[in-house]
């Protein structure tokens, strides 16, 4: 660890700055921090030492590699066993209001505050892997902000909101294993029915009756699968097709209203977004490779 990202342990428990602050601290000599509650959330990343933590009347014993949540006005505190090894951690807070601003974005940015407040369940174990993904994004946080690149302030939201929003799908996929298998599984499905059904009504109703699930649903597993909405996977399903039976000599005429295009205007403009080139075109430029 870069001893330059380190910051020297002080026993202040409230944010100076109003939406973020995060550290990384290893300690050898500790100050004692009485039991104490925030009115924000506090992170915890462990990384080494024999240390608990206490939460209300329950204690955790930590290990490299932990992650801990503690919502606000939840009162706690830190146990230290032995200082024989360094008691080194991240520590990440984050403002109600920063978190407000960002569930207006998306409510997937507070899952985990809303599932630790629901549940009061603090600590997640992490194995190697998964824990030097976080470290990573802590550590490249940590180096944006104390650093003097240009676009400085532009990024460091960017790599705060990239930092929590990987702390929450980390966590929920967790917790949701058998929706993630479902979820490709349906996807799967309905990429093979689109396949075979490229020159019928493909709209998300008619999806959403065939497979017995809500059209948002199907909306969203797309968006998750593959990054694009359905519409846009049967448009690129359909123009593929297009091209091909292009290049195999059948009229344009009959190749738009095979593939479920409404008229030729929609053809022509999405064929020359795809390929940047008109379908009559790209037909005369093929037939010249061809008769070459």
């Amino acid at each position: 660890m870069k001893k330059e990202l380190r910051t020297q342990f002080l026993t202040r428990q409230h944010m100076v700055s109003k939406d973020f602050e995060i550290y990384y601290y290893s300690d050898t000599t500790l100050l004692k921090v009485e039991n104490h509650a925030h009115n924000y959330y506090e992170f915890y990343f462990f990384l080494e030492g024999d240390v608990s933590i206490q939460i209300g009347s329950d204690i955790y014993p930590v290990q490299f590699g932990d992650i801990m949540l503690i919502p606000p006005h939840i009162y706690h505190h830190s146990i230290i066993h032995s200082s024989k090894v360094p008691y080194r951690r991240f520590i990440f807070w984050i403002s109600q209001e920063y978190c407000n601003y960002l569930a207006q974005i998306s409510p997937d940015y507070v899952y985990l505050m809303h599932h630790v407040q629901a549940t009061h369940t603090y600590l997640y174990h992490n194995d190697r892997v998964s824990f030097n993904a976080v470290q990573s994004k802590a550590l490249r946080l940590i180096e944006e902000m104390q650093s003097d690149k240009f676009g400085k302030e532009a990024q460091i939201p960017l790599s705060v909101n990239d930092l929590i929003l990987h702390l929450n799908r980390m966590i929920y996929e967790r917790l949701h294993p058998a929706r993630q298998h479902e979820g490709l599984a349906l996807y799967q499905n309905i990429s093979q029915y689109i396949e075979e059904h490229l020159n019928e009504d493909l709209s998300l109703d008619r999806l959403a009756r065939e497979f017995y699930v809500s059209k948002y649903h199907i909306a969203h597993i797309f968006k998750d699968s593959i990054g694009i909405s359905v519409h846009q996977y049967i448009t690129k399903k359909r123009l593929d097709q297009c091209r091909e039976a292009i290049l195999g000599n059948m009229s344009i005429t009959e190749i738009y209203q095979l593939f479920g295009f409404r008229d030729y205007s929609s053809f022509y403009r999405a064929f020359k977004k795809e390929y940047g080139i008109s379908p009559k075109d790209y037909r005369d430029m093929n037939s010249l490779i061809l008769n070459h």
